[in-house]
């Protein structure tokens, strides 16, 4: 049976509707990099899914090829991730989505190096004839953060936010968002499927303790 990364780490994709302490481990991730209201017909985060799966995938099914990965076991393609920002918000202002740039990502398994991605893209490249310039291999340790799961839709995320924010706050901590260490959303659902009030999110903020001085 395939590796279910959701199944077998529950603590990081499948947590509580309440608000939890967790600490991340450094993970591997194909990326790339956007801007703009990722809900408009032809937003970069849109265009971006179709060659984050292009890579996921060409990675996934290289033990049908000649490159052979070292470690290599089956397994199930993480769902889709995002990074998200906005200049000058210390978290997401949900009134300025035209002002959002991000970075989508998919985990991967720790196995796969940068070698094996760099292969990944030169073969979609070749046999899907797409450029698939723009992704790139992040890796990103994501440390000490407050997290949630919110059922509903994207715009209602406020209201979750607020609830990690007072639980964390309880508990000793403050949000520690800077360039490095951002807003972090789990789409755990399909929007083109899934009726809104149903969407599952994971929403996860980094944060540190309160008397910790920078």
């Amino acid at each position: 049976m395939a590796f279910d990364y959701k199944k077998e780490y529950k603590e990081f994709y499948m947590p509580k509707n309440k608000p939890g302490i967790v600490t991340v481990p450094r993970m591997h991730y194909i990326a790339v990099r956007v801007q703009g209201d990722p809900n408009t017909e032809d937003s970069e985060y849109k265009q971006s899914i179709g060659l984050l799966y292009g890579i996921a995938f060409t990675i996934k099914m290289s033990k049908k090829t000649n490159h052979q990965i070292e470690g290599y076991f089956d397994y199930v393609v993480p769902p889709l991730e995002g990074f998200w920002w906005q200049e000058g918000v210390e978290g997401i202002d949900y009134a300025r989505k035209e002002d959002f740039k991000g970075i989508s990502v998919i985990r991967l398994p720790d196995f796969v190096t940068k070698a094996d991605f760099d292969w990944a893209i030169q073969e979609a490249t070749a046999k899907k004839k797409t450029d698939f310039s723009k992704l790139e291999f992040l890796t990103y340790d994501e440390g000490l953060c407050v997290q949630c799961m919110h059922i509903g839709s994207y715009d209602d995320e406020p209201a979750t936010i607020a609830l990690m924010h007072e639980f964390m706050k309880s508990h000793g901590y403050v949000l520690d968002i800077t360039d490095e260490r951002m807003h972090h959303e789990i789409y755990l659902s399909d929007a083109r499927k899934v009726a809104p009030e149903k969407l599952k999110t994971v929403i996860r903020h980094p944060i540190r303790k309160a008397w910790r001085k920078i």
